[in-house]
């Protein structure tokens, strides 16, 4: 072996691993997961997006909560999800007007960077074409899958659902996204996004997060992942209201002409 091929497998062996792309969709083992969140792992690192102030619990004093969320003090993009969403019925974790002909369900996770990524680049568009226009609503199945964070993320969002505002929870959170599994998701990060949807009963939704309705929420979700197949976040299905509905096939991150074209298709 000459010096320098000596040298490239020396330099092959110390690289790094590779990063995932960004925007790409997650995979993650089911176990993996449970194991993490029974042991209450809880890895502290940065937080990109917001800076937010935390006491030593992670809580705020009952004081700083605000009784009605509104933009004042919101969280940075909240106005642009109060728009995008201003004006279309949302029905616990549907967005759209029930008799629209077509319905997608979107496997999520609060803290999938995929899914941000399809979120906020792509969704505003199918929103704007077809579900404010009637052809297509959107049902939102949040799931714990990549990690602790995710618990808290799902339950809050589902604890939204009852206020019809679950979609502007999600966009917001998205907008504001941290690094995974860093502890950015917690209740001090909850109340404020909840605090950034106007007419959200934020207290309301801190109180539900641990209710009957969000825990029966998540049991059933779990199990309709399991009967779709679900390994990856986001998946997408689409196909006629009241039909059997068909996965979308896609690059990761998705590709809002692609997506447009396969709503098209279903129609």
């Amino acid at each position: 072996m000459s010096g320098k091929q000596a040298r490239r497998r020396r330099q092959q062996a110390a690289a790094p691993p590779p990063i995932a792309r960004k925007g790409a969709r997650r995979r993650a083992s089911p176990k993996v997961l449970v194991i993490a969140a029974l042991s209450g792992l809880v890895i502290i690192g940065a937080v990109v997006g917001i800076a937010l102030a935390v006491g030593g619990n992670g809580s705020s004093s009952a004081a700083t909560i605000p009784t009605v969320g509104s933009l004042t003090n919101a969280l940075p993009n909240a106005a642009a999800v109060q728009r995008e969403f201003a004006g279309i019925p949302q029905n616990g974790l549907v967005l759209g007007s029930p008799k629209a002909p077509l319905t997608m369900v979107q496997y999520i996770d609060l803290q999938c960077p995929g899914c941000r990524a399809y979120e906020t680049a792509v969704q505003p568009s199918i929103v704007q074409e077809f579900v404010r226009t009637g052809k297509l609503k959107i049902e939102a199945r949040p799931i714990a899958f990549i990690g602790p964070d995710s618990i808290p993320a799902r339950k809050a969002m589902i604890a939204a659902s009852k206020q019809n505002r679950a979609f502007n929870f999600a966009q917001i959170t998205y907008a504001n996204q941290g690094t995974e599994n860093t502890g950015w998701l917690n209740q001090t990060f909850i109340q404020r996004a909840a605090a950034s949807v106007p007419g959200m009963d934020v207290r309301g939704l801190l109180d539900e997060q641990n209710s009957t309705f969000v825990t029966n929420a998540t049991h059933r979700i779990d199990a309709q992942a399991t009967a779709d197949k679900v390994s990856e976040t986001p998946t997408l299905l689409i196909g006629k209201t009241g039909s059997k509905l068909k996965k979308v096939s896609s690059t990761a991150p998705f590709n809002a002409a692609e997506l447009a074209a396969a709503i098209r298709s279903a129609g």
